[in-house]
């Protein structure tokens, strides 16, 4: 069984990765940069370890990272989400440098980031995909004729992208040309590969995926599906599972293309299935995250099994504590990254001091977070400094208990997407379970929302931020 785990990661995930350790009896080690060193991830590990003054490429240091792991003695490393998750160099060099890379291995990492590779594996495999290039377009007239066999309007996207970077949406020809430039660019610097292709745009798709579990021994099992459609510029504002749009027969097939998909490529470890539900009711794959997601907790909610948990034991040789009968869906679990942004301006990051902060608590009501009151967010990381997940029995409890929770968390001196999604919870459409990908830009009034707040929480919320002005 591993021992001790080096965290190559930082915020929630980081403190996440941390707990799940403690429960495990293994001993956690936690990296930081000077903008971190105040950091709920760095006071939560058993040890941590400052990585100087750069913001972001201190985070990246791949090589620097591992031996990090190595001097501190440690036997494995969790690469959390972000960062260098699905960076196969970091899993090569793990294995080289005799340190357990929590995660798939380095080729499956590099063949599923590669979406024409991927493509190309669900196509073998009987999986459907979305109609498009069977490779990397070369050159902008080769776009252009792809795009005409294929069928306006499409989707030009990095072949190694991910995280909703390197995509572009043209309508017809002549925004095809520019569209082609400025991916070709957007991947350079992001992924440093110019290799884009083509793919048939889904028009207003559902975004729906499925959680999948495979340990070494051959054993696959899914822990059902999540609806992921609201969503802004293709970033997840709320997660759900499990999706209140399907019926148990839909649910069943998209739950058994994710096994398929994993058994096809030799998956190992915790990873993500990822489809787009058109209007006839198609499924077609997407992508496959090796790594693990954002909102793995409203899966955990709904089954019952801790994903962490059972990452660290896959990669200490052990074989799945569960088969798929024992997995049995409870409930509806709904999940809130709350971002540090202002909705009513074109959600602009709001980067500053956290004043006073408080969870909301109650039943079936979790929060991840790394911030506290007096915590500073640096303004150089995502803007997520808060999960907030809540479960119940039935989509009509969810809703209610959803309301509740987000009227109940505290975060003060910032502006976040709080009381937006409180808007969106208490939109009809969202209640009725019907929405795609479409739902944040076809409903911008749920921006013109008013902040009410009792009398005398008003009051303490402004007697804190003029305490803390006057540094008292």
């Amino acid at each position: 069984m591993i021992k001790k785990i080096l965290i190559a990661n930082r915020g929630e995930i980081a403190v996440r990765i941390v707990r799940a350790c403690a429960e495990m009896g293994i001993k956690s080690v936690a990296i930081y940069t000077d903008a971190d060193r105040h950091s709920l991830h760095v006071k939560k590990a058993d040890e941590a370890y400052n990585l100087g003054p750069e913001t972001v490429a201190g985070y990246l240091n791949a090589h620097r990272i591992v031996n990090l792991a190595v001097a501190t003695g440690c036997d494995a490393l969790h690469p959390g989400y972000g960062f260098l998750s699905e960076n196969p160099q970091l899993a090569e060099i793990c294995q080289r440098r005799g340190i357990k890379f929590i995660g798939p291995d380095a080729a499956t990492i590099l063949r599923m980031g590669n979406k024409i590779e991927a493509r190309t594996a669900m196509i073998n495999a009987g999986i459907p995909v979305t109609p498009g290039s069977k490779g990397n377009v070369e050159s902008v007239e080769a776009a252009i004729s792809c795009a005409a066999d294929v069928g306006y309007p499409i989707m030009l996207k990095a072949t190694s992208g991910g995280g909703g970077r390197g995509i572009r949406r043209c309508e017809n020809e002549s925004e095809l040309g520019p569209s082609y430039d400025r991916v070709i660019s957007e991947a350079t610097k992001a992924f440093g590969s110019a290799d884009v292709f083509i793919e048939k745009c889904v028009v207003n798709p559902r975004h729906i995926e499925v959680q999948i579990l495979a340990d070494s021994h051959g054993n696959v099992i899914h822990l059902f599906e999540r609806d992921c459609s609201i969503q802004r510029r293709h970033q997840k504002l709320v997660e759900i599972a499990p999706s209140p749009q399907l019926s148990d027969e839909q649910r069943s097939y998209v739950c058994d293309l994710a096994v398929r998909a994993a058994k096809a490529v030799g998956y190992e470890n915790a990873g993500t299935v990822e489809f787009l539900l058109d209007h006839d009711d198609n499924f077609y794959f997407m992508e496959m995250n090796t790594r693990l997601q954002v909102e793995h907790c409203v899966s955990e909610q709904i089954t019952g099994v801790d994903i962490v948990q059972e990452q660290i034991r896959i990669a200490s040789g052990l074989k799945l504590r569960f088969s798929q009968d024992d997995i049995q869906l409870r409930g509806y679990a709904m999940e809130f990254r709350i971002n540090a942004e202002d909705p009513k301006n074109d959600f602009l990051p709001s980067f500053g001091r956290i004043t006073r902060y408080f969870a909301p608590g109650g039943p079936g009501v979790r929060t991840d977070a790394a911030i506290y009151s007096g915590y500073e967010i640096p303004p150089y990381y995502d803007s997520m400094c808060a999960k907030l997940t809540v479960w119940a029995l039935t989509w009509d409890d969810l809703l209610d208990r959803a309301e509740r929770a987000l009227n109940d968390i505290g975060v003060y001196g910032i502006k976040t997407t709080i009381p937006y999604q409180i808007e969106i919870v208490k939109s009809q459409e969202f209640q009725n379970g019907v929405f795609d990908t479409s739902f944040v830009e076809s409903h911008p009034e749920l921006a013109n929302y008013s902040i009410k707040r009792a009398p005398r929480e008003l009051a303490a919320a402004i007697g804190v931020a003029i305490a803390a002005h006057l540094g008292r």
